[in-house]
């Protein structure tokens, strides 16, 4: 294989995987937000307990500006009161595309 070859299969094969790598996947999303979320947001129907001060998911996924992406950069920095989660940007993503689909 010629130099120019394997730069093109090599360029060809990092943008296939990483528009693999940007599709966000909601289910993993819920497991995170159950796990690290639900102890003071309400992120699914159903949920008995959560701090009444913040927001639902439903209402933050269904606000006319919500933003996946800016959720997702949001969630890898996240405000003093909420804890050091530790996210990939993958599960950020995941994350933002659960609370998505909670809007209302």
């Amino acid at each position: 294989m010629t130099r120019a070859t394997a730069l093109l299969f090599t360029s060809i094969v990092a943008v296939a995987c990483s528009g693999q790598a940007m599709a966000a996947d909601a289910a993993k999303g819920e497991v995170l937000a159950k796990r690290w979320c639900a102890f003071c947001h309400v992120v699914a129907e159903g949920q008995r307990a959560a701090n009444p001060d913040v927001p639902t998911f439903a209402a933050v996924g269904g606000a006319k500006d919500f933003d996946a992406e800016r959720i997702a950069n949001f969630l890898m920095s996240p405000h003093p009161k909420m804890p050091n989660m530790s996210l990939t940007r993958a599960e950020a993503g995941d994350l933002a595309a659960y609370i998505k689909t909670q809007g209302k």
